[in-house]
């Protein structure tokens, strides 16, 4: 088969799409034959070796997949040959810019009936974000307020859109062009970052959900109520400000499961949440998704997603 391969940690440039042996499953998991792959920032982290976790080389990129089980492994019993799946490789996030996958049958799903294959390998690990850093990380409740930094980015849509959904009261920072956009997901209040001061708006909120990091979370402790929590899925808060204000402060990795996709599948097939591709690429061109990743490219609105044809 086809795969995107790196045998050094760099810039997009050192991509190799290459012939490798298909792998088989292990226990716990299936192989999938991929008919798309989502193309995320961890990916371009991964390529140049600034990964969270350890990376050992070679690998081959890539961790949001849909497509359909070609094989099952021992002790996988909720899916089956032929099934329609979507989510994540494995907790490396690596192996899906292929076209056959492993996954671990623990981190995929039944694909949303509503979806294309190309608009499901969007969700999985942005979706998933949202969801935990709402309800698992923040432990958010029906009529408490929560303010979305970078709420038109990927992870942002889903946020605001899972928070109405929650009965929620959002509060969400974007960029002036997108602020209709993300009025038009459902946040009650929007605050165009270039000029206005969030802190304007947001007073004694619940919790924070940041996804953009720097000055911005370190001014979004000041609106906290005391008790509040912080969530951020970029960067490690300041515990000892957190603690100065008797508030919680928490960075977090997600973990794709297949609990979280099967809850995410069924809001998006009951029209409650709205997926948005922003490029789609022939896996041979992998390497062009990546220079946008960098900024070399225009990065679109939405996300990057490979079409696979084995």
């Amino acid at each position: 088969m086809m795969a995107w391969r790196v045998h050094e940690f760099g810039p997009p440039d050192i991509m190799q799409f290459e012939r490798i042996p298909r792998p088989a499953p292990g226990p716990g998991e299936v192989l999938v034959k991929v008919s798309a792959a989502g193309v995320g920032p961890w990916d371009g982290w991964i390529r140049s070796g600034n990964s969270a976790l350890p990376q050992p080389l070679p690998l081959t990129l890539g961790s949001d997949l849909a497509g359909v089980v070609e094989a099952v492994g021992p002790d996988v019993t909720n899916l089956r040959v032929g099934d329609q799946v979507y989510g994540v490789t494995n907790p490396r996030f690596i192996g899906a810019y292929a076209e056959y996958a492993v996954a671990s049958a623990a981190m995929v799903a039944h694909k949303p009936t509503s979806l294309s294959h190309i608009e499901a390998a969007s969700v999985p690990v942005i979706a998933v974000t949202a969801w935990q850093g709402l309800f698992d990380q923040a432990q958010l409740m029906t009529g408490q307020t929560v303010l979305i930094h970078g709420a038109a980015g990927n992870v942002g849509a889903y946020a605001v859109q899972l928070a109405r959904q929650a009965g929620l009261r959002t509060i969400a920072t974007a960029a002036a062009e997108d602020l209709a956009y993300v009025r038009e997901l459902g946040a009650d209040t929007v605050v165009g970052y270039q000029s206005q001061h969030f802190e304007d708006v947001a007073r004694d909120v619940d919790a924070v959900l940041d996804l953009v990091g720097g000055d911005t979370q370190t001014r979004s402790f000041q609106v906290l109520r005391r008790g509040g929590r912080l969530i951020s899925a970029v960067s490690q808060p300041d515990q000892k400000l957190a603690k100065s204000l008797g508030v919680d402060a928490t960075f977090f990795l997600v973990n794709v499961t297949t609990r979280h996709l099967t809850e995410i599948a069924g809001l998006i097939d009951s029209r409650t949440l709205r997926t948005r591709v922003g490029a789609v690429l022939p896996l041979a061109d992998a390497r062009k998704a990546h220079l946008m990743l960098e900024g070399i490219q225009r990065l679109p609105k939405g996300k990057i997603v490979l079409t696979v044809t084995a």
